[in-house]
């Protein structure tokens, strides 16, 4: 699985310093962050992949290096990628990750609930 170890590593020690419970998953190519039993933030390749409130995705579109996750062709609205360049500066990524960890508690889990 190729994804950018160290991106994994600042939001593995951004999330600590924040005293963020957190779970890590491998999927989709990359790296997923949970919080709360939800999809917050990950790493495709090398880009931060941002779950964002969906009211804020058309603005956030227009913001230099993000682009629409379309991740097996079909757009996901309320997912970014930003690209590496863009998240370079810890101020510029701590936007980013600030604005996932804003959205989290609003964000609908997509666990799926077991059958009795």
């Amino acid at each position: 699985m190729a994804y950018d170890e160290f991106l994994a590593d600042r939001i593995r020690t951004s999330f600590r310093q924040k005293k963020i419970v957190f779970e890590e998953k491998k999927m989709m190519g990359g790296l997923c962050f949970m919080v709360n039993d939800k999809m917050c933030v990950g790493i495709m390749k090398n880009e931060l992949m941002v779950r964002v409130d969906p009211e804020m995705y058309e603005e956030l579109l227009q913001r230099k290096g993000s682009r629409q996750m379309d991740f097996t062709g079909r757009v996901l609205k309320g997912f970014l990628l930003v690209n590496a360049d863009e998240i370079d500066l810890d101020d510029d990524f701590d936007y980013w990750l600030n604005l996932c960890l804003d959205f989290n508690p609003k964000a609908i889990s997509s666990k799926k609930k077991r059958s009795k």
